[in-house]
């Protein structure tokens, strides 16, 4: 997986520890599910992270039962509140292939 991160994400995830923990987050709602990505600073419980390098960080990425993405994009959001949003191969959700387990459960 490569992780593409914007120089001024790159500044921030450093500047708070050098340490960026991703995970896919399932959510259901009327139209059925989607998985968007979660992040954070310091490790969430009853997760299983991967060890990946960006430039001059560290990011863990639990992917769930999906294999990583070709691409991580990182990016600096919010005015108020700044925060790091993570997007998988440059997506804002999980793009599920068709046959996934979680797309057969859709159709039950």
């Amino acid at each position: 997986m490569k992780v593409l991160a914007a120089p001024d994400a790159e500044a921030f995830v450093r500047e708070r520890g050098s340490r960026l923990y991703v995970w896919t987050d399932r959510t259901r709602c009327c139209g059925g599910a989607m998985t968007f990505l979660q992040t954070a600073w310091d490790p969430p419980d009853e997760h299983d992270f991967r060890e990946f390098v960006g430039e001059g960080f560290k990011l863990y990425l639990d992917s769930g039962w999906l294999e990583p993405p070709d691409e991580l994009h990182l990016a600096v959001k919010g005015w108020r509140r700044k925060r790091v949003d993570a997007f998988w191969n440059g997506c804002a959700y999980v793009d599920e292939p068709i046959g996934s387990p979680s797309a057969r459960l859709k159709q039950v």
